[in-house]
């Protein structure tokens, strides 16, 4: 089996020796976007009823910013704000870990389906925060997975915030028309 597939599929499986083997490979960089880039696609594919094919590229864009965006902010908090003292980690780490666990948005492909949009959605979010939290615990060294939850919770109200933000000043909501 092609080894980038095989990590993808690890990382689904949610197998905690994967992200500490990513965590390690400095190398994977470009597998973890990869997976960013294939799991947006798959995004974008599944959704293209409601935003048609420029959601596609938009999706992509958005999804590499947005991943360098949190895996900063993770790093910031996570070693930073809410160190275990056998914490140490740098930003690739973290990007590299928490691009993996963007592998179950691959599922999100079958959004396209009629009917099944919502549902699949719902199931590959809750799948990737789950994985999520398990990159972050294994790239931070926690013993705690409780520590992790709130470095995600904390970061995604952080994330939600920028993004409030960003929008504010640029002039309204994604998708909105101009005033």
């Amino acid at each position: 089996m092609n080894p980038f597939v095989n990590r993808m599929i690890r990382a689904a499986k949610l197998e905690s020796a994967l992200y500490e083997e990513v965590e390690a490979d400095k190398g994977a960089m470009g597998q973890a976007m990869g997976v960013v880039v294939l799991s947006s696609v798959a995004a974008g594919i599944g959704a293209i009823s409601i935003h048609g094919g420029a959601g596609i590229l938009i999706g992509t864009i958005t999804a590499l910013v947005g991943w360098f965006v949190w895996a900063f902010l993770t790093y910031i908090i996570g070693t930073k704000l809410l160190p275990e003292p056998q914490t140490q980690a740098d930003y690739g780490q973290l990007l590299r870990t928490i691009g993996f666990s963007s592998s179950p948005g691959l599922l999100r492909v079958f959004g396209i389906v009629p009917g099944l949009g919502g549902i699949i959605s719902l199931v590959a979010g809750v799948w990737m925060l789950v994985a999520m939290v398990i990159a972050v615990r294994q790239a931070l060294d926690y013993e705690s997975t409780w520590r992790a939850v709130g470095v995600c919770v904390i970061g995604w109200v952080v994330y939600i915030l920028i993004a409030v933000l960003f929008f504010a000043v640029m002039g309204g909501a994604p998708g909105s028309a101009p005033a």
